[in-house]
């Protein structure tokens, strides 16, 4: 099967076909000729060096990401080509060499993939998979209340300490660390996934406010809005704690659960593996 039909057929598989925008959506082929033979598939979040490694190492020339390839929201190479960037400039030749497609599923993988009669969305469906909470998803898409600044959340049937919650994350995702805000100490019956917060964060943090969440699972915060509130309240000794995982740690299980149905998706079996693209930190503590 050529590459350009694998992609067609995953597509097909969730909830967003038909309704996404192809001209508009991220999910875009972001390098190499997809009128080829699929010899294998590595699902990844981040497509960086050592995945493509990986990929020419087991043969497979089409890398699925969840994320931009070349370091900017739409991927372009315009600016690095002009500065002759020369950590593009290899990266680059590292995928022409081996006649590696880059495609990445964003918007499809979080429309909602096909999940006990339902839909919810595949990355963080994938999250529970990995960290054994598929018993406690919340709020699959369908049911999804817009009152909430999250995602996706995970009802637990008892309380977990938020220290053990974290150590736990770090143990199973395979993570250097975790940055924990907030009340060290509280116990977490539900947890979420929050939204983004780049900067002025009054909504969130007025939602989160009314809500019952005790955990906030958290990609990008800043120090002076959303991040200050959670550390104050934990200082007023609220039930509340933000695990800030990284947005590529919290996203990645999403990327290893897609091996769970891509042949379903795909309609024919094509080897497949998964590479986690890494923590991007590492600590020192003192």
């Amino acid at each position: 099967m050529i590459i350009q039909t694998v992609i067609e057929n995953i597509k097909k598989y969730h909830k967003g076909y038909g309704s996404i925008d192809d001209s508009t959506s991220r999910d875009q082929i972001l390098f190499g000729n997809p009128n080829q033979e699929c010899t294998g598939i590595v699902t990844t979040c981040w497509a960086n060096v050592d995945v493509i490694r990986f990929a020419i190492e087991k043969k497979a020339n089409l890398i699925i990401c969840h994320e931009a390839l070349f370091w900017n929201h739409g991927d372009h190479r315009d600016w690095l080509e002009e500065s002759q960037n020369q950590v593009y400039l290899e990266k680059k030749q590292l995928l022409e060499d081996n006649k590696i497609v880059v495609w990445r599923n964003h918007d499809y993988i979080h429309s909602g993939i096909p999940y006990n009669g339902d839909y919810t969305d595949g990355i963080f469906a994938g999250l529970a998979h990995k960290m054994g909470w598929t018993n406690w998803i919340d709020n699959p898409i369908n049911s999804f209340d817009d009152s909430l600044i999250c995602s996706t959340a995970y009802e637990f049937d008892q309380e977990i300490d938020a220290q053990n919650l974290a150590k736990d994350l770090v143990s199973t995702c395979q993570l250097n660390g975790i940055k924990l805000m907030g009340n060290e100490h509280a116990k977490v019956k539900k947890a979420a996934v929050l939204f983004h917060v780049f900067g002025d964060a009054k909504e969130a943090i007025v939602k989160t406010d009314k809500s019952d969440i005790d955990c906030l699972l958290t990609m990008e915060l800043i120090d002076f809005t959303y991040a200050e509130y959670i550390r104050d309240g934990g200082m007023l000794h609220k039930n509340r704690v933000a695990l800030n995982m990284g947005h590529f740690n919290l996203e990645e299980p999403g990327m290893e659960y897609m091996l769970t149905y891509l042949d379903q998706a795909i309609q024919e079996h094509i080897p497949a593996w998964f590479k986690q693209s890494g923590d991007n930190y590492k600590y020192i503590v003192k």
